[in-house]
Formats: structure tokens, sequence, C-alpha cells
């Protein structure tokens, strides 16, 4: 299941994470997050020997956001060694999404 995180856990959840990490970030106003839901729950299951999927809200976290200058949602970033491997903007099919991902794991 993709656990929602707040930017307090950022850096200990995705930045020191033993595995890739992707992250959603969405807001609940946002009608293609809400579309990229499902999406990624069924990634998270599918794939959790591979990588590790958090979701963190923008509205709620505009640091985090900011910091990876997040410009439009959904924007879902791979994270890498805590660097940013792959950045994926806007709502797909889950075999689009693992399309994009998959290179760079």
């Amino acid at each position: 299941m993709a656990e929602i995180i707040m930017q307090d856990k950022f850096d200990e959840k995705v930045l020191k994470a033993d595995k890739p990490v992707l992250v959603d970030f969405y807001a609940d106003w946002c009608g293609p997050c809400k579309m990229m839901s499902p999406v990624l729950e069924e990634l998270s299951k599918e794939k959790a020997d591979k990588l590790d999927v958090y979701k963190i809200n923008v509205d709620q976290n505009p640091d985090v956001a900011s910091r990876y200058r997040v410009m439009s949602i959904p924007t879902m970033i791979l994270f890498k060694g805590g660097q940013t491997a792959v950045t994926v903007i806007g709502a797909m099919t889950k075999d689009e999404l693992w399309g994009k991902l998959e290179a760079a794991l």
C-alpha cells in the first residue's frame, strides 16, 4: 500500500531508503491524482520487491514540492540512492507508468 508521508519523514523514508522509492506528489482536490491512486496501489503491491511507493500531499508539504520543482500534479518521482532518477507527470495507466520507471531500476 502506498503510504502517505509528511515532509518531516521525507529524508528518512525516501532519500535514505535502501531500495528505489516512487513518490507521488498529489493533492486531494486533483482529479488526475485521484485517477492515479488505484494505479499506484496496484504498482506498490505488484512491485513491492523492486521499490517502495509513498504519497506526499503538496498542499500540506509545500517545501518538499518546491525542493523538487513540482509545478503540476500528479508528479511521480523515482528516487534511487537518494537522487532523482525519473520524473513522470500526469495520469497514465499502470503499464505506461511502469514502462517509464523500469529502465531506471
